[in-house]
């Protein structure tokens, strides 16, 4: 089982930058994009950090770990960034399937644009947690990736921008390591079908108003 995230903050160049934290009761299998714990396997904690809009950091894995140690996080997690406040994150559940994003859609484009289009605003990037809560084969997180993805697109679509989604979103699907796995996640799948659901849900209501980058919030 996945926590329900907890608000915290990190000290940083004079000011309070805050973070989202989750904690696995027991080791789950994850499955992600992420820039710390990408790829598959088993993670024990999730972090999706606030950054100002003039981060430069070249090691955001490094990064990431480091805040992870200043949070006595034990283990392999999973580490995400973001220019959006954390504390606006927007959660949903269907069928048992939770669902919490950050959405910042400055930078909209295409995924086969040639070029990305001009921002409406500064802030751009989608992060997605999803868990599921049965064990899913690695075929069927593959496609739950796949699936949250094309729910953010649709999302994306209904608010009326022209795009798939921002260069930097990023998605983790996160489910019970044990357990007979469900072979299939995609859109009409058992679990597929209410992650599509909750990931829509939650981009849609997420990217209904603009975001203010946290950094401009700050500055004013």
């Amino acid at each position: 089982m996945l926590s329900e995230p907890f608000l915290t903050s990190r000290p940083e160049d004079g000011s309070d930058i805050p973070l989202l934290v989750w904690r696995a009761e027991a080791p789950l299998l994850a499955v992600g994009s992420a820039p710390l714990g990408g790829g598959i396997g088993v993670r024990r904690w999730v972090v999706n950090a606030t950054v100002p809009m003039s981060y430069d950091r070249a090691d955001p894995a490094a990064h990431l770990a480091e805040l992870a140690d200043g949070l006595g996080l034990a283990g392999p997690g999973v580490g995400l960034l973001t220019g959006v406040d954390v504390t606006e994150v927007v959660a949903r559940t269907d069928s048992g399937v939770r669902v919490w994003a950050t959405v910042g859609l400055g930078t909209p484009v295409w995924a086969a644009a040639p070029a990305p289009a001009t921002p409406a605003q500064r802030v751009g990037t989608v992060n997605i947690v999803v868990y599921v809560p049965a064990r899913l084969g690695d075929a069927a997180l593959v496609n739950a990736v796949a699936t949250a993805t094309e729910a953010k697109a649709q999302a994306i679509w209904e608010l009326g921008l022209p795009a798939t989604g921002t260069p930097t979103d990023a998605v983790t699907v996160l489910c019970p390591a044990a357990g007979d796995p469900a072979p299939y996640g995609g859109p009409r799948s058992a679990w597929g079908a209410p992650l599509a659901r909750a990931v829509h849900a939650a981009v849609l209501a997420g990217g209904a108003a603009p975001v203010v980058p946290w950094s401009d919030r700050r500055a004013g």
